[in-house]
C-alpha cells in the first residue's frame, strides 16, 4: 500500500489500519526476539563467521549497535521469563521497558514487575526501578565550564544503552569518539595507581616527548606493550631465534607462530560457507587444523589463527561437544598442576614437560607425585638438583 492508496481511505479506516499494523508489529517483534534467543542458545552465529551474537546481529542481520544490544537483552529476558514475551506481544511492554527491567528480573519478582511496568513510559519505568534499587545522591559540584564554541555530540546519559563487543564504543569505563577521520577523543576514568604510572611515564619520556603530550606518551607505551604481548603470544621479535623442541604436542614453536600470524594476520581466519570471514581481533588463539588428540602437529600448514569462539566451534565440529568438554576439564587439571609446580619455583617449560608425562588415569595427588618424580629425572639428566629454582624434593 502506497501513499496514494492511503489518501483514498477514510480517517476511521486509516486509524483502524494503523492499530492493526501495530498489533502485527508487536507480534513480529516477539517472534524476532524468540528466534534471536534460539540462535544464541544454539550458537548458530558461529557457522556464520561471527564470534558473538552481537556481531551476528550487526554484521549479518544489519541491525544498528543499539538495536542489537536491546534485542539481545530482550531476547534473553523473554527466553528466561515467558511472561515477558506475552507482555511484548500484546503491547503491555515496549522494547525499552524490557531492556531496562531485564537486569532486575528474578523468578520471584517478574510477575509483579511486568504488571507494574505495563503501559508505562520510559520515565515512569525509571521511577519504578529507582524505588526497586535506589542509588545514592550524586555529589554536589559547582564549577566554571569553558565556553563551547563548536557543537560536539552529547555524551551518553545515564540509562543510555552502551553496546559491548564493539570496537570504538564505550563499555561503561571509557569512551572513544571520532573528531575527524584521523583524530579521536579518548575519555576514561583511571585509578590513582594508574595515574601515578602515567605521570612517571611522562617524566621518563621527557627526552623523547619534551611537551609531555599524553597522546604521544600513550602511543609509545602502547608500542612497548604490543611488542611484549605479541612477542609472547605470537612469537613476534626483532631478532628471531630457533625454537627449542618441546614434548608438549599442543605447544606451537615461536617460528611457526610468526609465520602463521604473518599469513592469517591478527584476525580470526574462520570463513563461513558463504565466504564471509570472521572479523574478530580479540581473544585470538592458535588452533591445530587436525586436533592434537588425533595426531595433529604444529607446522605452518596445520596451524591457524582463530578466535576463541571459532576455536571451540571447530573442536566441537570435529571431536564432538562431549569430548571437548572432557578435554577442557583435563586441561584445567593440567593447568592446576603446572601452577602448583610453578609456586615451588619450577620453570614454566619444566613444569609443562613434567605434567605432560602424567597424563592419563590417577588422582590429582597421584599426578602431582608423578610430576615431581619426572622433574627429578629431568634435573638429574642435567646434573642439577632444582633447575635453578627451589628444589621440590
Amino acid at each position: 500500500m502506497n501513499g496514494e492508496s492511503l489518501s483514498m481511505l477514510s480517517d476511521r479506516a486509516v486509524m483502524a489500519r494503523l492499530e492493526e499494523l501495530l498489533r502485527e508489529e508487536r507480534r513480529l517483534t516477539a517472534e524476532v526476539l524468540l528466534h534471536l534467543g534460539e540462535v544464541e542458545v544454539r550458537q548458530l552465529y558461529r557457522p556464520a563467521a561471527c564470534s558473538s551474537m552481537h556481531t551476528y546481529c550487526t554484521r549479518v542481520l544489519g541491525m544498528s549497535e543499539d538495536q542489537a544490544f536491546k534485542r539481545i537483552r530482550a531476547a534473553r529476558a523473554m527466553r528466561q521469563f515467558p511472561v515477558v514475551a506475552a507482555a511484548i506481544e500484546d503491547g503491555r511492554l515496549h522494547l525499552t521497558a524490557v531492556v531496562r527491567l531485564a537486569p532486575h528480573l528474578t523468578d520471584e519478582n517478574v510477575d509483579l514487575l511486568v504488571s507494574e511496568a505495563s503501559g508505562k513510559s520510559k520515565a515512569e519505568i525509571e521511577l519504578l526501578l529507582a524505588r526497586l534499587a535506589p542509588r545514592p545522591d550524586v555529589a554536589q559540584r559547582l564549577e566554571r565550564v569553558a565556553e563551547q564554541t563548536v557543537l560536539v555530540p552529547e555524551p551518553p546519559h545515564e540509562g543510555h544503552a552502551v553496546v559491548p563487543e564493539t570496537p570504538g564504543r564505550a563499555d561503561g569505563r571509557g569512551r572513544v569518539a571520532a573528531l575527524s577521520p584521523e583524530r579521536f577523543a579518548l575519555q576514561v576514568t583511571i585509578g590513582e595507581a594508574t595515574q601515578r604510572k602515567l605521570l612517571r611515564a611522562q617524566a621518563l619520556l621527557r627526552h623523547q616527548v619534551p611537551s609531555g603530550d599524553l597522546a604521544e606518551v600513550m602511543d609509545l607505551a602502547l608500542d612497548a606493550l604490543l611488542d611484549r604481548v605479541e612477542g609472547r603470544k605470537f612469537g613476534k621479535t626483532r631478532a628471531p631465534r630457533r625454537a627449542r623442541p618441546c614434548s608438549d604436542g599442543r605447544y606451537v614453536p615461536r617460528d611457526v607462530r610468526r609465520e602463521v600470524v604473518a599469513r592469517d594476520g591478527m584476525q580470526c581466519s574462520f570463513v563461513s560457507e558463504d565466504g564471509r570471514r570472521c572479523d574478530e581481533t580479540g581473544f585470538l588463539e592458535l588452533d591445530h587444523v587436525v586436533p592434537v588428540a588425533r595426531g595433529g602437529e604444529a607446522t605452518v600448514e596445520t596451524v591457524r589463527v582463530l578466535c576463541r569462539t571459532h576455536n571451540q566451534h571447530e573442536a566441537e565440529r570435529i571431536l564432538g561437544r562431549d569430548a571437548v568438554k572432557a578435554a577442557r576439564a583435563a586441561r584445567q587439571i593440567d593447568n592446576d598442576l603446572i601452577a602448583g609446580l610453578r609456586r615451588m619455583g619450577v620453570t614454566a617449560s619444566d613444569a609443562r614437560q613434567a605434567v605432560a608425562t602424567t597424563r592419563g588415569s590417577g588422582t590429582l595427588e597421584e599426578r602431582m607425585r608423578a610430576a615431581l618424580a619426572a622433574l627429578k629425572t629431568i634435573y638429574d639428566s642435567r646434573g642439577l638438583r632444582s633447575g635453578g629454582g627451589i628444589s621440590p624434593f
